[in-house]
């Protein structure tokens, strides 16, 4: 008989934990409007003029929030010191200032002006920025209702493996992260252009509604060909690939149609392979699209002539089953199921979103967004034992 492994261990017991866990919590009710122990508080609103020049943009969030920055980028800072001797805390300070001006524009400049409010080392809020290429993991949900309603709404995960603080149970990078979310009103001539939950110092988007046009969030993919790949290829000077969250700040800000918008995300090459969930205005507009860094795999769409009338996406490609200790996806579509089109709508969605493991330990904020009416709702959570890591 083959000796069991390490490996085989581990991965038994992350599966026996997770199962322990996910039987605790069957598919939640009445939790909307956000009370009780899952919701640690509502999300700031802030504009930004994008009349104003770039970098002048955030000044406003960076005054309010730079305290709360300053300690997450320190936090990023103590956990880099354990790789390469300490030599990758230089690295960011030296190296990564001289890559901002390749950047596109207006986010280059952006930085900087962040940067310069802050006080915080250009590297340093550079490497902030490219953070969320490679360490974001999600939940999203496209959903129409029997009127053609389209909802789209997203728990964000963030903080995979960074700092497990045993004693409070909880990821350190992910509890520093709450206080930097903020609710942002992008606006043009004093009229809205798109709306966004950012963390406050990041100038790309990960959450947003274009008002009466469309919806969209992004979720990692998880792969071999992954960020860091394409992060080193632009260090060292290949510079074809688009930054994923540029990107769909790009769309959210210019993009003419639900279809136009499909096809800047199916179609550009990027740094880091991605899942993108679209949602449109009019019935059947919801489509997950998944991505390499080069093409698109696979777009995923509404339906209803198939009774597809839900697109769910955690971080594994629809077509595969997710990993054992990380199945977010069977609990999540058991609870869209027992709702029911008849009954959907943002707060039976916040439901499922609040069921554990949808709702775990990463957890950082749910949004609820519908584009229709432009509407954004966003909420800081928190996940009380028992609960999954992740």
């Amino acid at each position: 008989m083959k000796p069991t492994s390490f490996y085989d261990i581990f991965i038994t017991s992350l599966f026996l934990f997770s199962q322990f866990v996910r039987g605790l919590d069957d598919c939640r009710s009445g939790m909307y409007p956000p009370k009780g122990p899952t919701f640690k508080g509502n999300v700031t609103w802030y504009t930004v003029n994008l009349d104003l020049p770039p970098s002048d943009r955030w000044t406003q969030v960076i005054k309010d929030k730079n305290t709360e920055l300053i300690t997450m980028v320190q936090t990023i800072k103590d956990m880099a010191k354990g790789f390469f001797h300490g030599k990758l805390v230089d690295l960011v300070d030296e190296e990564l200032p001289l890559i901002v001006d390749t950047l596109p524009q207006p986010f280059n400049e952006e930085i900087k002006g962040i940067a310069a409010v802050s006080g915080i080392p250009l590297g340093e809020i550079t490497l902030f920025n490219i953070f969320y290429e490679i360490f974001t993991v999600c939940t999203s949900i496209v959903a129409e209702d029997l009127n053609g309603n389209i909802y789209h709404a997203r728990n964000l995960d963030f903080g995979l493996f960074m700092g497990w603080d045993q004693q409070n149970k909880t990821w350190t990078l992910t509890e520093k992260l709450k206080p930097l979310v903020v609710n942002v009103n992008f606006q043009r001539g004093n009229k809205t252009v798109f709306k966004s939950t950012n963390f406050a110092g990041y100038v790309g988007i990960l959450t947003g509604v274009r008002p009466g046009e469309l919806s969209l969030t992004m979720n990692e993919r998880f792969n071999f060909d992954g960020g860091y790949i394409g992060i080193l290829e632009w260090i060292l000077g290949k510079r074809d690939g688009m930054w994923m969250g540029f990107l769909t700040r790009k769309v959210l800000e210019n993009a003419t149609s639900y279809e136009d918008a499909k096809n800047q995300l199916s179609l550009t090459k990027l740094l880091a392979p991605a899942y993108f969930i679209l949602g449109g205005n009019r019935v059947g507009q919801g489509c997950v699209i998944t991505r390499t860094r080069i093409n698109t795999l696979d777009v995923w769409e509404l339906d209803m002539k198939l009774g597809r009338w839900y697109i769910l996406e955690t971080n594994y490609d629809h077509w595969e089953k997710p990993m054992i200790f990380d199945d977010r996806r069977t609990p999540a579509m058991k609870c869209m199921n027992q709702t029911t089109q008849a009954n959907v709508s943002l707060a039976s969605i916040y439901d499922v979103l609040s069921t554990k493991p949808v709702l775990n330990k990463l957890t950082t904020y749910t949004s609820l967004m519908e584009v229709s009416t432009g509407t954004l709702e966003s909420y800081i959570r928190d996940c009380p034992n028992p609960c999954t890591p992740w």
